[in-house]
Parts: structure tokens; sequence; C-alpha cells
């Protein structure tokens, strides 16, 4: 059971080289901006994965927290993005 939580840690990571690919050549800035939202929902992923696989709560209390700090900055940016394109 613990190799399938580790196969999975370890697909989320390939994942979030792909979304840093993307981020690096992104043609456009709300491309890049996808791709660090990409990235982060994946973080996200990875911590409640290794919670669950270390049983450690600290770890998902950890996600929330970074899941919610991460939304509210794709909101600011996706704000800032707004007036560039209008």
């Amino acid at each position: 059971m613990i190799v399938a939580w580790n196969a999975s840690v370890i697909i989320l990571g390939v994942l979030i080289f792909g979304a840093t690919l993307r981020l690096m050549i992104g043609p456009t800035a709300p491309d890049r901006v996808v791709a660090l939202d990409a990235i982060n929902t994946l973080v996200v992923a990875i911590l409640i994965i290794l919670g669950a696989l270390y049983r450690q709560p600290v770890f998902v209390d950890v996600a929330i927290v970074y899941a919610l700090l991460s939304f509210v900055g794709t909101l600011y940016i996706a704000r800032f993005l707004k007036r560039d394109y209008l």
C-alpha cells in the first residue's frame, strides 16, 4: 500500500515538472498563471497524500492554508492581468 502512495507522489512530481516547463515557456501571461495554479494544486495534493501516508494531520492543515493563499494569489494575478488585456 505504501508503494502506491509513493508512486502517486512521484507521478504528481512529474506533473509538477511538466507544469513548470509550461510556466517557463508559456507564450502568454494567462498561460503562465494557469501553469502556476496547476502547480499549486498539485502541491496541495502531494501534501494531503503525504499527510495520509505519514499519519500527520499537520500536513493537511498546511495544505488547506496553502490552498487558500494560492487561491487568493491567483485571484489577485487574474485581476492584475484583466487590466492589461482589456
